[in-house]
């Protein structure tokens, strides 16, 4: 492409751009003109030119500053609207985290990654593939009535998983499954015959939704992770316990899903051999 290609190119892409932005913003040439300082014959002339000619520097940031754009985002420098003190407010949100996945948030996210790669360290066993007797368990004694909700929940990202078509990997501790068959710490008091229920469910889906899901574990003495779900290159979440804190910001995202891959390449037990190392573990469960 020529250099005079290539002006006439981004000229048309900030007319265009600029034609946009007055849209979205209901406003009037006139009343833009007015707002800017400028005569409404130049706006007019920035937005109908044929040729490559552009306005000033100061026209173009004196509309964006009015538009609520960048400059940047008009000139085609970059494919996102938003002002820098707009996408750096957008690119991190912290909201209430719920003690079972109640709440139409993390729902959404899920909804909004469809068709990218999930990637998933839980706090405990990942809630969407426990019984509904495990749910009892775990948040009848905090959540009282709305424990159905919770287990609704539950089944509505089981459900949500079969169909969607995104890819889901979960990574756990090694302890954590330990912990769980053998009826210790955080799942002190659960009766073996749930542990068994809970144990066969998982070797279920882990044969019958690979390769979608696939569930890893890694030793946690060697390598550590805190709770987060990584939605394919669109956001990373990580669960502080009470709270979720949301990254949107392609370098933190980034970091978040190499971190993740790290576990999976160093996993002591992969997606093939979990349902096998579940059964073995069975026999354990007294």
């Amino acid at each position: 492409m020529s250099s005079k290609d290539s002006k006439l190119d981004r000229a048309a892409q900030f007319r265009a751009r600029l034609t946009q932005a007055i849209k979205d913003a209901s406003i009037s040439q006139s009343a833009l003109a007015r707002a800017i300082g400028t005569d409404r014959s130049t706006l007019s002339q920035a937005l109908t030119d044929s040729g490559a000619r552009m306005p000033g520097a100061h026209v173009v940031a004196a509309c964006a500053q009015v538009l609520g754009v960048s400059s940047d985002w008009l000139l085609g420098l970059s494919d996102r609207p938003e002002t820098a003190a707009d996408l750096v407010t957008n690119s991190f949100e912290v909201s209430q985290a719920p003690r079972a996945l109640v709440d139409e948030q993390i729902f959404s996210w899920h909804r909004e990654a469809a068709g990218y790669k999930i990637r998933h360290v839980p706090a405990t066993l990942p809630d969407m593939l426990k019984t509904q007797d495990m749910l009892q368990w775990e948040y009848g004694p905090h959540l009282g009535r709305t424990t159905q909700q919770a287990i609704n929940a539950s089944r509505d990202r089981l459900d949500w998983m079969r169909g969607a078509g995104s890819e889901y990997e979960i990574a756990m501790p090694l302890p954590e499954i330990e912990c769980f068959v053998r009826g210790v710490g955080y799942y002190s008091g659960l009766s073996a015959p749930r542990r068994i229920a809970q144990t066969d469910q998982l070797i279920a889906l882990s044969r019958q939704l690979y390769p979608r899901l696939r569930i890893y574990q890694f030793d946690a003495r060697q390598m550590y992770s805190a709770p987060v779900t990584v939605f394919g290159p669109l956001l990373a979440v990580l669960y502080t316990g009470g709270h979720y804190m949301a990254f949107r910001d392609r370098q933190r995202i980034e970091t978040m899903t190499e971190d993740f891959d790290n576990l999976i390449r160093e996993a002591s037990t992969t997606a093939r051999e979990f349902p096998d190392f579940l059964t073995e573990m069975r026999a354990l469960i007294r």
